[in-house]
C-alpha cells in the first residue's frame, strides 16, 4: 500500500463501497473473506461505520448501507429527481394513473418522488418515503432485473428482464396493478444507485400501453442523465 495512504480509511472505504454493491448486503465473515481480512478487523471496521450510521445490520445479521451512506450520495440523488420530475408529469398524464420514482436501498426500495395525474377522477396516492421489500412490487422487481441473472430470481424477475419492465396485480395493495423499468444510469457519480421508474393504477390500466409508457419513460430519464454527465 501506498505511504500517502491510511490503511484504516483504505479499508473502512473499500468495505463501504463493497456492502454497497452487493445486493441484501454480506456478513462481516463474508465481508473479510472478500477484502482479505481478519474477521476482528472486519468488525472493527463495521462498528465504527455502523456507530456513524454509514452501515446498518439487518435481523439475519447482513450489513447494507445506512442513511448516513445515502445523505453522503444526496446530490446525487437530487440530480435524479431533478431530471426525474418533468418525466414523471408527463407519464402520469399519458397513462392516467401515478407515477412514481424509486431506489433500491439494500433490501428495500423506497418510493423517491411521485407525480398524480391532473383530471383523474381516482387514483393512488403513493407518499414518498414508502418502504417495501425489493423482491415485492413493480419497483424493486425492475431493478432486480437489470441485474445479473441469479437461479433464485422469481417468475416475475424472469418476466421483467425479457420483456424490460415488470408488471405486478396486488402485491403491496389489494388491486393495485404496477409497471416498472429499471433506469440505466451513467457510470459517473450515481455508481452504485440503482432507480426505476413506474406506475401504479387501481383495478383498470391499459397495461400494453402503459408498459410502452414506462419503458420510454425510463429511457428519456436514462438520456437525460447522460446528457448531463457531459
Amino acid at each position: 500500500m501506498s505511504k500517502s495512504k491510511l490503511q484504516t480509511l483504505d479499508r473502512g472505504i473499500a468495505a463501504l463501497l463493497l456492502i454497497g454493491r452487493t445486493p441484501g448486503g454480506l456478513k462481516v465473515a463474508d465481508l473479510a473473506a472478500q477484502l482479505d481480512l481478519k474477521r476482528a478487523v472486519a468488525y472493527r471496521i463495521v462498528g465504527t461505520l455502523s456507530d456513524h450510521a454509514m452501515l446498518r445490520r439487518l435481523d439475519d445479521g447482513h450489513y447494507i448501507l445506512g442513511s448516513g451512506a445515502y445523505l453522503l450520495g444526496g446530490r446525487a440523488i437530487d440530480r435524479v429527481e431533478r431530471q426525474a420530475r418533468p418525466v414523471l408529469e408527463d407519464l402520469a398524464e399519458c397513462t392516467g394513473a401515478t407515477a412514481f420514482l424509486s431506489m433500491a436501498e439494500g433490501s428495500e426500495c423506497v418510493v423517491a418522488l411521485t407525480a398524480e395525474p391532473r383530471n383523474a377522477s381516482m387514483n393512488i396516492h403513493y407518499r414518498v418515503g414508502t418502504r417495501h421489500p425489493i423482491t415485492r412490487g413493480a419497483a424493486g422487481i425492475a431493478i432486480l432485473a437489470a441485474r445479473p441473472e441469479m437461479k433464485e430470481d422469481s417468475d416475475d424477475i424472469r418476466f421483467a428482464r425479457t420483456h424490460g419492465y415488470s408488471l405486478t396485480r396486488g402485491q403491496l395493495h389489494k388491486g393495485a396493478i404496477g409497471i416498472s423499468s429499471a433506469v440505466q444510469l451513467p457510470d459517473d457519480d450515481l455508481a452504485g444507485l440503482a432507480f426505476s421508474i413506474g406506475v401504479v393504477a387501481l383495478e383498470e390500466l391499459a397495461t400494453e400501453q402503459a408498459a410502452e409508457a414506462v419503458t420510454n419513460a425510463a429511457k428519456t430519464l436514462a438520456d437525460s442523465l447522460q446528457h448531463s454527465q457531459a
